[in-house]
């Protein structure tokens, strides 16, 4: 999964290097996606980087290539049309989490389990718009769950495996707005791109840390990052 932003991105930098042979300028990508700074474009073209989807060519100028297409792009794996034609829809997760309370078990182990609704995957390696789905539910046990509204999540991505935080876990996040530094965080970045990572507050700024080497953390203003939940548990299948 992609943000919007992401793929329309993706299209636009793999048809121009088809029709051109050459990578689209920042000021082209920018342009191109309506975007007002060059650092949404720096931001998108890493996100692409770490989920695999381009790579940059090193010592060479706007050297990008792109090693896969999504798989909602053309089947034979042709350019979409440029940006503003693209029809990819994800919706994204607003904070508004009214369906996020628990749903009692109607049966015999009601006792001993509680239903949370699955709000689609989460990524840990980049933000990316997570997808909801009110009709789908998770079993947990029930002691996993103590006050407050709860969802769930699926973990995409690996740049929070050193805090035993891997692909395909599922997470159970308490919804809250607040959140205690050093916490582990689901985050809402720019009112659109969510975010699984540790908060960390530094003077006026907020700090979303990976724990991952590989990856870098990112620095916002108090007004770019909201948060939508606090990590509760972890859930995995083996």
């Amino acid at each position: 999964m992609l943000t919007r932003k992401q793929y329309e991105l993706l299209m636009f930098i793999d048809e121009s290097l088809k029709k051109g042979g050459v990578s689209p300028s920042f000021d082209e990508m920018k342009e191109a996606l309506g975007l007002k700074s060059k650092s949404g474009i720096h931001r998108l073209i890493t996100g692409l980087e770490e989920r695999g989807f381009i790579r940059r060519l090193p010592h060479r100028a706007r050297a990008l290539e792109v090693m896969k297409l999504p798989e909602n792009s053309a089947a034979s794996g042709a350019a979409k049309p440029a940006p503003k034609a693209s029809t990819f829809q994800p919706e994204v997760i607003t904070g508004d989490f009214a369906l996020a309370g628990t749903r009692p078990r109607a049966d015999a182990e009601a006792a001993e389990s509680v239903q949370l609704p699955l709000y689609g995957r989460i990524a840990a390696g980049t933000p990316i718009e997570a997808l909801r789905d009110p009709s789908n539910f998770i079993d947990v046990p029930a002691a996993m769950i103590s006050g407050g509204d709860h969802y769930a999540l699926e973990v995409d991505g690996d740049s929070m495996i050193e805090a035993g935080i891997l692909d395909g876990d599922t997470v159970i996040i308490r919804e809250t707005e607040t959140a205690e530094n050093g916490a582990i965080v689901v985050a809402l970045v720019d009112d659109g791109e969510v975010t699984l990572k540790r908060l960390r507050r530094r003077g006026d700024s907020i700090a979303l840390e990976p724990a991952n080497k590989d990856y870098e953390t990112r620095i916002f203003s108090p007004d770019q990052v909201k948060v939508q939940g606090v990590l509760k548990a972890l859930y995995r299948h083996y």
